[in-house]
């Protein structure tokens, strides 16, 4: 069965959150399940100094406002599984972020960026671009792949069924109704029925209407999203589709993020954790921090959003440091909160440090020297940052929503006693909660022998890809 896969972005080549990680391992996952899959990315900085044997198949265009356009095959670095890039430089030789010009503002014309993969899925799918291969399904990803399926069902001959994945429904890729000229959409897909919202066209929603199927990163944010609190204003469209929408939980690549590899400053295991003391005064080393703190080292590895709970934890900071703890933060996102954790730690030196920025090595010296990673999110679907906590003995903080609730078990009397605890969990997205479990996580954490028993349950959880991929080949079949 021949898979082809359609995203905007891909770990190692270019990342700037989960979808590049799941991108990195769920593909090879079904590889080793025996499917046949590749991989289409735009030909981004990245993905072309990234990929090895790049070679041209096709020569496309003039098309979507690119002069030339090539389309490549290449393979991957680390897994070898063949992958299709889009070589179009004037719409994709961009350094830096693949959506975000230099003035912090979406590229203006990413409706013609992300339209021509979505384009190129379409027409691989027909067999017109290379004659020795062609997908039985497609597998498109969040809005940037969200009209492959438009393409698709645009041309009446060609049945091949799609997939389209949510990773995060907030981002819904909307643009002016008048982009539709760049597009080649007929007329009656711009309705309500189609992919007009609210008076402009959303890619994304053109995903929900057109696919064959539709999954998202965990059950419970499959649930979420199909009510007005979490459904960004499509949730009539997803419960419309329902009976086409399930979730299945994202996965970790063990071989990536693993505690006993080198990455860190001593490796430890689940039956030998003492490493994980010496990561932690290395990680307040490295940041100032001091070493004599009584309460536990509290994480962050996030973008800093409103959406991650970020204003939260601002305004529970006092009490975390009541209780003499300290706050360690890797990220960057919305100004007023970049500015705030940059205040919070020049007035608590020693206490509290900020990187603003992403570093990948550095965020596994963070999972390694943690006590507590804090994922205090309005709305997650599915996180892949406390599944990494888990693998390195670092607890998780969570609020119970979407794929968190999934996959951290609250710390409580009854599931201490069924030794099922993993995490600290709270419910309302209110500063009172977050900080009334931060109090909890610093109390217990007095209790090292308790502490220690549920940092190896963690350590001992499971979520590779194995579980999910094999979930995705059955929804493959039964295409």
């Amino acid at each position: 069965m021949r898979i082809l896969h359609v995203a905007s972005e891909l770990f190692p080549l270019v990342k700037t959150g989960g979808l590049a990680d799941v991108m990195g391992s769920l593909p090879p996952a079904l590889a080793n399940r025996g499917l046949d899959v590749r991989v289409l990315l735009p030909g981004l900085p990245g993905v072309l100094a990234g990929v090895v044997g790049l070679k041209p198949v096709m020569q496309i265009g003039p098309v979507f406002g690119a002069a030339v356009v090539t389309l490549c095959v290449a393979r991957l670095p680390d897994s070898g599984l063949p992958v299709y890039v889009i070589d179009a430089p004037f719409l994709y030789r961009r350094e830096g972020n693949p959506y975000v010009g230099p003035d912090g503002h979406d590229w203006s014309d990413n409706h013609r960026r992300f339209g021509l993969l979505g384009w190129v899925a379409a027409h691989l799918a027909s067999g017109e671009l290379d004659s020795e291969w062609a997908p039985d399904i497609v597998h498109a990803h969040d809005w940037h792949a969200g009209l492959a399926s438009a393409y698709i069902v645009q041309n009446p001959g060609l049945k091949t069924p799609t997939v389209f994945t949510i990773h995060n429904l907030a981002f819904r890729g909307i643009f002016p109704m008048e982009c539709h000229h760049d597009l080649g959409l007929p007329m009656r897909k711009l309705t309500p029925h189609g992919i007009e919202f609210h008076g402009k066209i959303s890619f994304l929603k053109a995903g929900l209407v057109y696919s064959s199927k539709i999954t998202t990163v965990s059950p419970n944010y499959a649930r979420e999203i199909c009510t007005p609190e979490f459904g960004c204003g499509l949730d009539g469209v997803l419960r419309d589709r329902g009976g086409d929408l399930s979730g299945i939980l994202n996965g970790v690549d063990y071989s990536v993020w693993n505690p006993a590899d080198a990455k860190i400053a001593v490796p430890y295991t689940v039956d030998n954790p003492e490493g994980k003391k010496a990561c932690k005064a290395a990680l307040q080393t490295e940041f100032g921090l001091s070493t004599d703190a009584r309460g536990p080292l509290f994480a962050v590895v996030s973008r800093l959003t409103s959406q991650k709970g970020m204003d939260l934890l601002l305004a529970a900071l006092p009490e975390l440091l009541r209780d003499g703890a300290q706050l360690i933060v890797l990220g960057t996102g919305e100004g007023d909160l970049e500015a705030g954790f940059r205040y919070a730690a020049s007035v608590n030196p020693g206490n509290v440090a900020v990187y603003i920025g992403y570093d990948e090595e550095m965020s596994h010296r963070f999972m390694a020297g943690a006590d507590v990673l804090l994922v205090p999110s309005r709305f997650e679907p599915c996180g892949l940052t406390q599944l990494y906590a888990l693998r390195y003995g670092t607890l998780p903080l969570v609020r119970r929503v979407g794929g968190l609730a999934d996959t951290v078990i609250d710390i409580n009397d009854e599931s201490l006693a069924a030794d099922r605890a993993t995490g600290f969990v709270f419910d309302d997205a209110a500063r009172h909660a977050l900080g009334a479990r931060i109090r909890d996580a610093c109390e217990f954490f007095r209790n090292q022998d308790a502490w220690g028993r549920v940092q190896r349950r963690g350590m001992r959880q499971n979520f590779s890809w194995d579980d999910s991929a094999a979930h995705y080949e059955e929804l493959y079949r039964s295409l």
